[in-house]
Order: C-alpha cells, then sequence, then structure tokens
C-alpha cells in the first residue's frame, strides 16, 4: 500500500517561502539577537567607563563627526544607536542562513525558484549579511580606521551575493550534474563573491566607495529588469519595488542625518541608525524577490503517459 504524503513534504514549499517560514527559522534568527545583545549588554557593563579602543588607528570621524549622534569617546559604544542598529543586518542574515539550511535537509520542491534549490546562496547571503552588520557595528562603536575600512568593505558582499543569484538563474539551463570531474556552479559563484569582496576590502582606500556601492547597486537593479524581460519563471516583482523605495528612504534619512535635520545628537532616533535598519529591509526585500521564483510544473497532458506506464504491471 502507498504511504500517503507527509505534512512536511506538502507543505515544503510554503514553509520555506520568506514570510511562511516555520518557527524554527524565526526561532533561529530571534534567539541569536536576543543571544548577541545580551552580550554586547554584559560586555557594554564590563567595559563601562574604560576606553577599549584606546591604541587603535582613530578615524577622522572620532574627532571631526559625520553623523549627528553624539560621541561618547570613553564609552564602549561610542555612538550608541549607530552601533545597537546594525543588528537588523543580522537579523536579516540569520533569517537567510535558517532558511538556506532547511532548503538543504529538504527535499527541493518542484515548482521552487534557483535559490531554494541552491541552499549555497541562501547561505552565502546570510553570511554577507552579518559580515556586513559586524563590520558597521565595529566601526560605529569604535570609530577607528580599521574599522572603517570593514564598514566600507562588508556593503559589498550582499550585493555581490545578490548579483550571484542572478547569474546562477541565468546560467541554470546548462547547468550539469556534479560529478567528482565537475565543480557545480554555486561553488564557482560563491568562490567569486568571497575573493571579490576580499579584494574590495584589501583595496578600499584605493577607490571610491561610493562608485563601487552605485555600480553594484546599478547592477543589481539591472539584473531585476533582465529578469523582468527575459525570464520564463515567476518572480514577484513587487518585492523588488518594496526593496527600492526601502532603499530610497534610507538614503533619505542618511543624508538629513548628514545635514543635521534629522534630530538631535542625543536623540535615541537618529537618521543614520534608520539608515541601517531600511537598507537592511532593502536586502531583505531583495532576497524574497530572489526567493519568490517559482518555475512551470510538467503539464498535466505530459506528465500523464509516464503516470500511466508507471501504473502498469
Amino acid at each position: 500500500m502507498n504511504k500517503p504524503p507527509t505534512d512536511h513534504c506538502h507543505t515544503a514549499p510554503a514553509s520555506r517561502s520568506v514570510l511562511g517560514a516555520p518557527w524554527r527559522v524565526h526561532a533561529f534568527a530571534w534567539g541569536g539577537v536576543v543571544v548577541l545583545v545580551l552580550l554586547l549588554l554584559g560586555a557594554s557593563r564590563h567595559y563601562e567607563g574604560q576606553n577599549i579602543w584606546r591604541g587603535w588607528t582613530e578615524s577622522r570621524e572620532l574627532r571631526h563627526p559625520g553623523y549627528a549622534e553624539r560621541i561618547q569617546v570613553e564609552d564602549f559604544f561610542r555612538t550608541r544607536a549607530n552601533t545597537w542598529s546594525n543588528l537588523a543586518f543580522v537579523l536579516v542574515g540569520l533569517y537567510a542562513l535558517a532558511l538556506g539550511e532547511g532548503d538543504r535537509r529538504a527535499q527541493p520542491p518542484r515548482a521552487g525558484g534557483y535559490v531554494m534549490a541552491t541552499p549555497a546562496m541562501s547561505l552565502l547571503f546570510g553570511a554577507a549579511c552579518c559580515y556586513l552588520g559586524f563590520g558597521s557595528g565595529l566601526y560605529h562603536a569604535s570609530l577607528t580606521r580599521w574599522g572603517q575600512q570593514l564598514d566600507v568593505a562588508s556593503m559589498y558582499p550582499p550585493l555581490l551575493a545578490c548579483l550571484a543569484m542572478s547569474v546562477g538563474r541565468w546560467l541554470r539551463p546548462w547547468h550539469r550534474q556534479a560529478t567528482f570531474r565537475t565543480i557545480p556552479g554555486s561553488t564557482i559563484l560563491s568562490v567569486l563573491v568571497v575573493v571579490t569582496s576580499y579584494l574590495l576590502y584589501r583595496y578600499k582606500w584605493s577607490m571610491s566607495a561610493r562608485t563601487v556601492l552605485t555600480t553594484l547597486i546599478v547592477s543589481v537593479t539591472c539584473g531585476g529588469l533582465v529578469d523582468a524581460v527575459l525570464a520564463r519563471r515567476t518572480l514577484h516583482f513587487r518585492w523588488l519595488l518594496w526593496s527600492t523605495l526601502a532603499l530610497v528612504a534610507a538614503i533619505i534619512c542618511r543624508q538629513l542625518d548628514v545635514a543635521g535635520q534629522f534630530s538631535g545628537p542625543d536623540a535615541w532616533l537618529q537618521g543614520h541608525a534608520l539608515w541601517h535598519v531600511l537598507t537592511a529591509l532593502s536586502l531583505a526585500c531583495l532576497y524574497a524577490y530572489h526567493r519568490s521564483e517559482t518555475t512551470p510544473e510538467p503539464s498535466t497532458t505530459e506528465a500523464a503517459p509516464s503516470s500511466d506506464r508507471a501504473g502498469r504491471p
């Protein structure tokens, strides 16, 4: 007697979507953030009144602030709101890591797209977002030159990971089954992202961060437009729209903060902190866009003959 399909298999496509993630994904992401908050609070209390950043090379912004928040030179967090707000990137990264691990353990849904079928892309994007949260958080906590280098360089990997998702989707029709003589396409793309990220970190001071970041944002946008024109699959482009709107709102908040027109220096809500939260939201929507891909399932007429043959003695 044939066994009925399990609930897990039946709900796999829905449970591995972004909004319909299983409770384990939410528990992992929010639990990880709570643990991190407790650790940082403990460190802040332990080093209260001690300048642990003494001896590190200062960034220019320590003595000449570029943002509105007041700098506490002798504190563990030299800028508090701008530091804590980077947890938004970590939260997005933990969600992507949990979803990618769920994809790795489960059987890919028949109508699932490239990202669901390639867990390495989710793991790469999740690690990149966590790296961004760490790099930017370290910079705003320390206002050191190395922190600034890490802050700027860590902005690139999440966008590079999204580009890898687009390229992997476009090349998917030509993917061949991996053997001991071949390297999976996702591995090649992941290595390219890591190497490019390292080079952008290594040569950060010899290039314009604005030019690199703008180029990557435009490239990701063009990738979305190519999907809209050429893709023979379903992608929920509303996520791309929400990502763009969140990024525009983030830029407005950042510029108002730089101009000193957002809030006072001691306000708990800072324009640059909102820049962190809104750009994290933009990245989350961008990931949801790539994850929303579905592919056409075989038609009933095509599937019927094989089904008939399978049922014959």
